[in-house]
């Protein structure tokens, strides 16, 4: 079952992954060392569900090997790019030669680790390409509530909101799409890796907390149910 009391929005931000690997030992292994970073993990072993999943959006950072069982890697950059998708690539491949490595930074990805690698050396690779890719988003803001995307940091007429992360995931989705219904198993997939056992109420119980803490600071804002949906986010009359 998922922790429901996660970190709060101060701590290091939880980054979901995507890892595109067909060998299922290292996979596996890869997986664990990231968890342990913190990091919530999505896997995929097939050229086909890695790019099902990377369409999706979701993940903050794909991990790709290029040898995949029915087809080259390199098609999941290649179609990303051509949809304009600005997540960040970095490939793990076996092939060292720079020719290679050339080759796939110049299609769109945007960094390279040649196998075998040092864990920790990946992770450093990871959240160095997020920043990188950080630096360029935007801040959100609907009516009094204002959520900068790169510090993570929600205001609420120019005042610090203290959220935890997974609050501060869920009301990041919300500006997105303010005024728009969301589909509750979207945001459920947002905020929740595919691995992760979560209870029926999860969502709600998030929903819950983040309206308290909104009406506690006074935001204009509600989250309204929509029902057999999901949530939308409201303005309020000032």
């Amino acid at each position: 079952m998922a922790e429901l009391t996660d970190d709060i929005a101060e701590a290091p931000e939880l980054m979901r992954v995507l890892a595109i690997e067909d060998n299922r030992r290292f996979l596996e292994l890869m997986r664990s060392h990231l968890k342990k970073r913190g990091f919530a993990v999505d896997t995929a072993e097939t050229l086909v569900d890695g790019q099902v999943m990377a369409s999706s959006g979701g993940h903050d950072v794909i991990l790709l090997d290029l040898a995949l069982p029915d087809g080259d890697g390199a098609e999941v950059i290649d179609r990303l790019r051509r949809e304009r998708s600005p997540i960040p690539i970095i490939v793990l491949s076996a092939r060292g030669e720079i020719n290679d490595r050339l080759g796939s930074l110049d299609s769109g990805a945007d960094d390279y680790l040649v196998k075998p690698f040092d864990l920790d050396e990946l992770v450093a690779r990871i959240r160095a390409v997020v920043r990188r890719s950080g630096s360029h988003r935007e801040v959100l803001s609907f009516a009094d509530v204002v959520f900068d995307q790169r510090r993570r940091q929600v205001l609420v007429n120019g005042q610090i909101l203290s959220l935890r992360r997974r609050e501060v995931a869920l009301l990041e989705l919300l500006l997105q799409n303010a005024g728009e219904a969301i589909h509750r198993d979207l945001l459920i997939s947002s905020l929740y890796s595919l691995d992760e056992e979560i209870n029926s109420n999860a969502l709600d119980v998030h929903v819950h907390h983040l309206r308290r803490k909104l009406a506690e600071a006074g935001a204009r804002v509600s989250i309204a149910t929509v029902r057999s949906h999901g949530y939308a986010l409201r303005g309020q009359e000032a």
